[in-house]
């Protein structure tokens, strides 16, 4: 069997691929595996996960009925979802133009069904439909939570008065 090239020019690759080898993109994933390796090799997902409890004291503590959905402990350390009640989620993040969140995971972006992942977890129909997700990054800081948070509790409070 003669196999044909892909895309057709130079003699690269013994006629096969055509064009100039992307340097960058060959180099990219090591790059990025060596930031990763510095990263998870401090204190990195520590103070992530600080950040992120940070933000869901000053939440609960600012707001009362705010619902952890998920393990207190056995969870991703940069990911915090929970739920408001009385507050749906995408009424909230509406109000906060200036936030980037979601109701729930990015492959079920535009559907306004619970996220069946908590659904399975046993939450139900009304606080499943208030629970928002909030990721933070490595580069996430101290006033970055204090901002979010006043953002989020200031906007569940205009809610809950309209409704």
């Amino acid at each position: 069997m003669v196999l044909e090239p892909v895309v057709y020019g130079g003699g690269q690759e013994h006629g096969l691929r055509s064009g100039t080898e992307n340097v960058a993109l060959a180099v990219g994933p090591g790059a990025a595996a060596d930031l990763a390796r510095e990263h998870l090799g401090t204190d990195g997902p520590r103070r992530t996960a600080e950040l992120r409890d940070r933000l869901h004291h000053r939440l609960a503590d600012s707001l009362g009925s705010v619902w952890l959905n998920g393990h207190p402990d056995r969870r991703l350390p940069n990911t915090l979802n929970v739920s408001t009640t009385g507050v749906p989620g995408d009424a909230l993040l509406a109000a906060i133009p200036e936030l980037a969140a979601s109701t729930g995971s990015a492959c079920h972006a535009g559907i306004t069904d619970p996220s069946p992942v908590l659904s399975a977890m046993g939450i139900d129909r009304d606080r499943a439909l208030s629970a928002v997700r909030l990721s933070l990054g490595r580069w996430t800081t101290g006033p970055d939570i204090d901002r979010a948070a006043g953002l989020l509790i200031a906007a569940a409070r205009q809610l809950r008065l309209r409704s």
